[in-house]
């Protein structure tokens, strides 16, 4: 490692660990390497620029927050919510289990986690606490463990940014984290109908056949929403970030039409879109210039080279960086893992002949598990935020939810063609 790049790594973590936002350190950390090195300092800004410049598919990061706010914002989710109650709602643990089915629908249509817990799920904790029937603290959990599952149903801000820095095909990538996420579903519901029983949670009462019909049709512009932006993609009709334009516009159209949404209202959503993009911009940035660093150091060759000579398989591979992947989770945020991280692997993923379309969904998967580990867990600190439930009592509560969680990403590990079997339905030949 030379000199410059040492300084450059110090001034990384000290800056990060009094408290600098992580993409202010790596810019900092990236002007002391350039100076160090001897090399222009305009480097910095003429990375970005062209990083920026030359990837059209960043324009959906920002689109897909603006629908994800527009949706909130309205009474798509209450839409949304009632169909859910309607359908899985009398089961044993029902609010639990149209916790997660509700994350399952909204996935299709925000890709973020973050939205989904702030927006779904504030309503549904109201829900599960009314009159209390949910201890907050297991309803807060619940929330935190679904949304996790918003970005690996399409459409998926993360896989974008993967997409981004492995160049795979958005569009396989995004029909890859179908069944992982509908797994992912399925063990959540599974631990929530244990645990129901446990807590002995009373059953909620049955929607009278006669509505469901009703329910549905209210339901059903919105329910239409994921399956208009996969058409539109894999019809060849729109890009990927064509159909996040396309899902904004649609949230917005529908809100117009429910009447459901102010200008006010709508002014708040795009401001909050614009907040969020721009924080999102600043990681991206700084990471398109840590990347030239990385690149100028040769160091995803010396990564490629070292597990070539250390006869790694490509399951013990996977295993090594999946465990990386958890240890980071517990002080960076995802977008700055793959921006950062994931592009040293891509070379030895070439290596041992890993699929990167599977390697993506793991990749995706294992760092959506991170937003709920303590201590950066940011989907805790949200619902923490919006809710004003201790945090305490959700972190005791999230812990069994991360096993869980955990136990499905092993299964996606060892079984790549679980992940491929939908994009090779779709031709891809990986």
């Amino acid at each position: 490692m030379s000199l410059a790049l040492t300084l450059c790594l110090a001034t990384v973590f000290l800056l990060a660990g009094i408290g600098t936002p992580v993409s202010f350190s790596m810019i900092i950390g990236a002007i002391v390497y350039l100076a160090v090195s001897g090399q222009d300092l305009a480097l910095a800004g003429e990375q970005i620029i062209q990083g920026f410049y030359n990837s059209f598919i960043l324009l959906a990061v920002p689109l897909f927050i603006v629908a994800a706010n527009i949706m909130n914002a309205g009474s798509i989710t209450d839409r949304l919510l009632k169909f859910c109650v309607a359908m899985v709602g009398h089961f044993r643990g029902g609010l639990g289990h149209v916790n997660i089915v509700s994350s399952l629908i909204f996935s299709g249509m925000s890709g973020s986690a973050v939205a989904d817990a702030a927006g779904v799920g504030r309503v549904i904790i109201n829900m599960m606490t009314k009159d209390g029937r949910y201890p907050p603290s297991y309803a807060a959990a619940i929330t935190a463990a679904s949304a996790t599952i918003g970005p690996i149903i399409p459409p998926s801000i993360p896989m974008v940014i993967y997409a981004l820095v492995s160049d795979t095909s958005v569009g396989y990538l995004f029909m890859a984290g179908l069944l992982p996420g509908l797994l992912m579903g399925a063990v959540l519901m599974a631990f929530n109908a244990y645990m129901a029983t446990k807590l002995d949670i009373p059953k909620e009462p049955k929607t009278p056949t006669k509505e469901i019909p009703g329910i549905t049709l209210r339901a059903l512009p919105t329910l239409m929403m994921p399956g208009i932006l996969l058409f539109g993609i894999y019809g060849g009709i729109t890009t990927p970030t064509e159909a996040a334009a396309v899902a904004a516009a649609y949230a917005l159209i529908l809100s117009v039409i429910y009447r459901s949404i102010s200008f006010k209202q709508l002014y708040h959503a795009l401001k909050e879109s614009a907040y969020s993009s721009a924080s999102v911009g600043l990681v991206i940035g700084s990471a398109l210039i840590f990347n030239y660093i990385i690149a100028t150091e040769n160091v995803p060759t010396a990564i490629a080279q070292w597990i070539g000579a250390s006869d790694f398989s490509p399951l013990a591979f996977l295993l090594m960086v999946n465990l990386i992947y958890l240890g980071l989770g517990f002080l960076l945020d995802a977008t700055t893992v793959i921006l950062v991280i994931v592009p040293l692997f891509i070379p030895a993923c070439r290596e041992l002949g890993i699929d990167l379309v599977h390697f993506g969904v793991v990749t995706v998967v294992n760092l959506m598990i991170g937003l709920i580990t303590p201590p950066y867990g940011v989907l805790l600190f949200v619902i923490n935020g919006t809710t004003k439930i201790p945090l305490a009592g959700i972190v005791k509560q999230v812990v069994p939810f991360i096993f869980v969680l955990l136990a499905a990403l092993l299964v996606m590990i060892l079984s790549p063609d679980l992940v491929l079997a939908i994009p090779r339905m779709m031709g891809y030949q990986g």
